[in-house]
C-alpha cells in the first residue's frame, strides 16, 4: 500500500493535542511493568545508602517490609532481593547460600508475611556468598566449575523455594542450570514456583555500582567474560534463550537493558515468551549523574528509558527508578 503524500497527509494532525498523543499512543507503560529491586544487609533498623547508586540503599530485613509496602500500594506487582552477605560467611564453596536461615530467606518470609499480595522474586547465583566475587565455585586455575556450580545452584533455588519464593531467578549464566532447577523444584513439590533465567546475561562494564551494594566490588579474580555473553554477539543469544526455555525457563530475561534493545526486539519476536529487561546500575546511575549535570529532566529521563524496553518488546522492567517511576506514572500516562 502506497502512502498519501503532503498534503493529503500530515503527520502533525496525530500530534496536535495532548488527547490525540494518548489517543495514538502506540505503547503503554504502567506500574505492573516495573519490578522493584531492593539490596538487604544486616541489622536491625538499617539504611545504608549506595555511594555509587544515588538514591538507592541497603535495607535491614525489618526496614523490608515498608518498602514492599509502597511498592504494592503503587501498583507495581514484584519486587526483587539481592543480599550483601556479612564478609565472615563468605566462603570459597558459598556455603551460606544454602542456609535456610540466610539473609535473603529471612527478607522472603519477612515481605512474604508482611504483604502477601507483592511477588518475590530471588536471585540464584553464588557471587553474594563467594570469597572471590565469582558465580560459581572455582577450580585450583581460577575457573569457574560449570556442573559442580548447577549442583549448589539446584539446591539454593530450593532453600529459596522453602522460604517463600514466588519467582526463582538464576543469574550465573552457568550451562544447564534452567534444567536442573526446574527438576529441582518440580521433584520437590515447587511446581508453582517461576523460573525468570537470566538467558542473555552480557559481560557488561554498566555492572559496578551493583557489586558495591552487594559487597562483591573488589575481590573479583579476573573477570567473567568466561560465562557472561560477548557484548558483540545477539545471534548467541537466541541460542541461550531456546535453551533456557527448552528447560522449563517460564520468562527469559536480558541484561543490562538499554544497550541491548536489539536483543530484547529479537528475543520477543523469535519467541514471544514473557521478556523481561533489566535496567542495570549502571543505566541507573548514569541516568542520576545525567540530571545532577544538568543534562536533562530527571523524571523525563527515565520515563523515556522505560517506554523504550516496552517499544523494543519487554514485557517488564527491572529498575532502581521503580518507585518514582511508578509515582510519576500514577498521575500521568506514557
Amino acid at each position: 500500500m502506497t502512502e498519501p503524500s503532503f498534503p493529503a497527509m500530515r503527520m502533525r494532525r496525530g500530534r496536535a493535542s495532548p488527547w490525540m498523543r494518548d489517543m495514538l499512543a502506540e505503547h503503554r507503560l504502567h506500574p505492573s511493568d516495573l519490578i522493584l529491586p531492593m539490596f538487604i544487609c544486616e541489622g536491625r533498623g538499617c539504611e545504608e545508602p549506595i555511594d555509587s547508586l544515588r538514591g538507592v540503599s541497603r535495607w535491614s530485613v525489618d526496614r523490608l517490609a515498608e518498602r514492599a509496602r509502597q511498592a504494592a500500594d503503587l501498583g507495581i506487582p514484584c519486587v526483587a532481593l539481592f543480599p550483601n552477605t556479612a564478609e565472615a560467611l563468605r566462603t570459597d564453596d558459598a556455603r551460606e547460600a544454602l542456609n535456610p536461615g540466610n539473609l535473603i530467606c529471612r527478607a522472603i518470609e519477612t515481605i512474604k508475611s508482611a504483604v502477601p499480595q507483592i511477588g518475590v522474586l530471588t536471585d540464584v547465583a553464588l557471587d553474594p556468598y563467594t570469597s572471590h566475587g565469582h558465580d560459581g565455585v572455582i577450580d585450583e586455575c581460577g575457573c569457574v566449575r560449570n556442573d559442580e556450580t548447577v549442583a549448589i545452584l539446584a539446591q539454593q533455588a530450593l532453600v529459596q523455594a522453602a522460604a517463600g519464593a514466588d519467582i526463582i531467578a538464576p543469574s550465573d549464566m552457568m550451562d544447564g542450570r534452567v534444567g536442573a532447577i526446574r527438576q529441582g523444584l518440580e521433584t520437590a513439590g515447587y511446581s508453582d514456583v517461576a523460573i525468570m533465567a537470566y538467558a542473555a546475561k552480557y559481560a557488561s562494564a554498566l555492572y559496578g555500582p551493583f557489586r558495591d551494594a552487594v559487597g562483591s566490588a573488589g575481590r573479583l579474580k579476573g573477570d567473567k567474560r568466561a560465562y557472561q555473553m560477548d557484548p558483540a554477539n545477539s545471534a548467541e543469544a537466541l541460542r541461550e534463550v531456546a535453551l533456557d526455555i527448552a528447560e522449563g525457563a517460564d520468562m527469559v530475561m536480558v541484561k543490562p537493558g538499554l544497550p541491548y534493545l536489539d536483543v530484547i526486539a529479537r528475543v520477543k519476536e523469535r519467541f514471544g515468551v514473557p521478556t523481561f529487561a533489566y535496567q542495570v546500575s549502571g543505566e541507573y546511575a548514569m541516568i542520576e549523574a545525567a540530571a545532577a549535570a544538568g543534562a536533562g529532566d530527571r523524571d523525563a529521563l527515565l520515563l523515556e528509558t522505560l517506554i523504550a524496553f516496552k517499544r523494543a518488546g519487554a514485557t517488564g522492567i527491572l529498575t532502581y527508578h521503580a518507585l518514582d517511576a511508578a509515582r510519576l506514572l500514577n498521575n500521568r500516562d506514557v
